[in-house]
C-alpha cells in the first residue's frame, strides 16, 4: 500500500481570514510604551512609521481579520503551501512518531516572509506610500519586501546586516533583481550608523542596529514607511495563514499534532505555525505541546530577561514587554542571520510567560547535522534558520523512539538554504564552529535595559 506524502488544499480552500491570538489569551499582552513617558503608545505615536490599517491590526482583539482579495490574488501564486508527511526522515531515525512539516519555501522568494511583505505592500500602497526601509539579516525578509514592493510599485530600501551582507551576496543579488536598493549595516548613510562606524570601523553589524537606521531614514519623508519582518503583532497576524491551512490539511491527513516545533528568531514563523493550534486550545480544543527553538548563540527565550526594551540598538522605537538579551547586545557572526535579534516577538514572550510554550537552544553545528540529515532524507535542502526547527523535530522523534510513543510531530520548513550554500560548504569542511556570545557584553547589554517601574 503506498503511503500519502504531501497533502494540497486547492486554492478555493485558502484561509480568508488571518489569526489573531490576542482575542483568547486568558489575559492582554503588556502595554507598548512611549520611551518619553512611559504611557501606552497611541496610534499618532505610531502614524511616522506605519499605515492606519497596520496600526490597527497591531491594536486589534478581533479573533479574524479578513485577508483583502489583492492580498490573495498574489498569495495564489505559492499558497496554499503544501504539507509533507516525512516517512523516508521517519525511516532513517527508527522511530514510531508521525512527523509532518508546514513547506514555505515554495514561495517566490524562498520563505514565508512574503505572506507579511506581501500584505504590508499592500496596506502601504493603500495609503498612498512612495518607499518602504527595511532591515533584514540572512537577506529572507529584504528579498521578500522587494518582491511585494515590485508587485505593488514600491520604492525598497533595505539595510543588511553587515556580516550577512559579506556572507551572502546571493542575496544581496535577489533584492538587487526586484528592484530594492541593499545596503550594509552599519552604513555612512545614517547618523546612527555613522556614530556605530566610528567607535567600531569593523563592526559586524546587527538587526538592532539595522532597525534603527532605517527607522532613522523612514520617519525623515512624508512619502516613506518602516517595515517589519518579524516581532510585531500585525506581522505574526498575516503569517498565521500557515497554521489554518495546517490545520485543514492535517486533518485531510486525519491527524492532530501533539508537539509542534518552530524555529525563533524574532517569532513570525514560529507564531504563524504555532499561534492558531495555541488558539485553538485556549478555545476548549487539544492543546499539543509548543516548542520553540532558539540559536544558542543569540537565545532570548532561553537566557534573555523578560522586560520592556527598545527593538533597536538606537533606541528610536517604543518600548515592549519581550524576553531580550537587550537592544545593545550584539551575537556573534553564525549563518543563521535571520535568528540574530536580540529580543523575542511580545506575543511570543507573552504565550511563554503564560506557559504556552517551551523553549530550548542549539549549538549551529549540530542544527547543520540535522539539515543534511533531513536534506539527504527529504530532498529539500533547509535554510541556516530553518534548520533549527528540523533539529527540533528530530530531538523529538528520537524521543519518541526512547519512549515507544508514536507522536504526531508538526513543524515548519520555513525557507529553503539554496542561497546558503556557503554555510554547508563550510559545514562540511569542518569550518563552521559553534559561536558563543560573550557573557560580559550580555550582563552589560542586560544592565543597560530602562528602567520602567512595575
Amino acid at each position: 500500500m503506498s503511503l500519502q506524502t504531501k497533502y494540497l488544499l486547492d486554492e478555493s480552500r485558502m484561509p480568508k481570514f488571518w489569526y489573531n491570538i490576542q482575542a483568547d489569551l486568558p489575559s492582554p499582552a503588556p502595554a507598548v510604551l512611549h520611551p518619553g513617558t512611559l504611557q501606552p503608545v497611541g496610534p499618532d505615536d505610531l502614524a511616522p512609521l506605519f499605515p492606519m490599517e497596520l496600526i490597527l491590526q497591531e491594536v486589534s482583539t478581533q479573533r479574524e481579520i479578513e485577508i483583502p482579495e489583492p492580498v490573495r490574488d498574489v498569495y495564489r501564486a505559492w499558497r496554499p503551501a503544501p504539507l509533507y508527511r516525512a516517512h523516508r526522515l521517519e525511516r532513517a531515525l527508527g522511530t514510531p512518531a508521525k512527523i509532518f512539516y508546514k513547506y514555505e519555501g515554495v514561495s517566490p522568494a524562498g520563505s514565508h516572509k512574503p505572506n507579511t511583505a506581501v500584505a504590508q505592500a499592500f496596506y502601504n500602497q493603500k495609503a498612498g506610500v512612495k518607499r518602504l526601509v527595511t532591515e533584514t539579516g540572512a537577506g529572507q525578509w529584504g528579498t521578500s519586501l522587494a518582491y511585494a514592493g515590485a508587485l505593488f510599485g514600491l520604492q525598497v530600501e533595505v539595510f543588511q546586516v553587515r556580516v550577512s551582507y559579506d556572507q551572502k551576496p546571493y542575496r544581496r543579488a535577489v533584492m538587487e533583481t526586484y528592484g530594492a536598493r541593499c545596503v550594509a549595516s552599519p552604513s555612512s548613510e545614517t547618523e546612527f550608523g555613522r556614530s556605530v562606524l566610528a567607535k567600531t570601523p569593523d563592526h559586524p553589524g546587527s538587526l538592532g542596529i539595522a532597525i534603527s537606521e532605517a527607522v532613522e531614514l523612514a520617519v525623515q519623508r512624508e512619502d516613506t514607511k518602516y517595515a517589519l519582518g518579524s516581532v510585531l503583532n500585525h506581522v505574526l497576524l498575516h503569517q498565521t495563514i500557515i497554521g489554518l491551512e495546517a490545520m485543514e490539511q492535517l486533518q485531510m491527513a486525519d491527524e492532530w499534532p501533539d508537539v509542534i516545533v518552530g524555529c525563533t528568531g524574532g517569532g513570525s514563523n514560529f507564531a504563524g505555525i504555532a499561534f492558531p493550534f495555541i488558539g485553538h486550545g485556549l478555545r476548549g480544543g487539544r492543546k499539543p505541546r509548543i516548542v520553540a527553538v532558539e540559536p544558542a548563540a543569540c537565545p532570548s527565550l532561553t537566557r534573555g530577561r523578560y522586560a520592556y526594551d527598545f527593538g533597536d540598538t538606537g533606541r528610536m522605537t517604543p518600548l515592549t514587554k519581550m524576553h531580550t538579551l537587550g537592544s545593545q547586545f550584539t551575537p556573534p557572526g553564525f549563518h543563521a542571520g535571520g535568528l540574530r535579534y536580540h529580543g523575542m516577538a511580545p506575543l511570543v514572550s507573552h504565550c511563554k510567560q503564560l506557559g504556552l510554550l517551551e523553549a530550548v537552544a542549539y549549538n549551529q553545528v549540530e542544527c547543520f547535522e540535522a539539515g543534511v540529515l533531513f536534506a539527504r532524507n527529504e530532498g529539500i535542502v533547509p535554510a541556516p534558520e530553518a534548520n533549527h526547527a528540523v533539529k527540533g523535530a528530530i530531538a523529538e522523534a528520537l524521543r519518541c523512539k526512547r519512549e515507544g510513543k508514536a507522536d504526531t510531530i508538526l513543524f515548519n520548513l520555513c525557507g529553503h538554504g539554496h542561497f546558503d550554500m556557503a554555510a554547508y560548504q563550510k559545514y562540511f569542511a569542518g569550518e563552521l564552529t559553534d559561536e558563543h556570545y560573550d557573557e560580559k557584553e550580555l550582563a552589560m547589554a542586560l544592565a543597560g535595559l530602562p528602567s520602567v517601574p512595575a
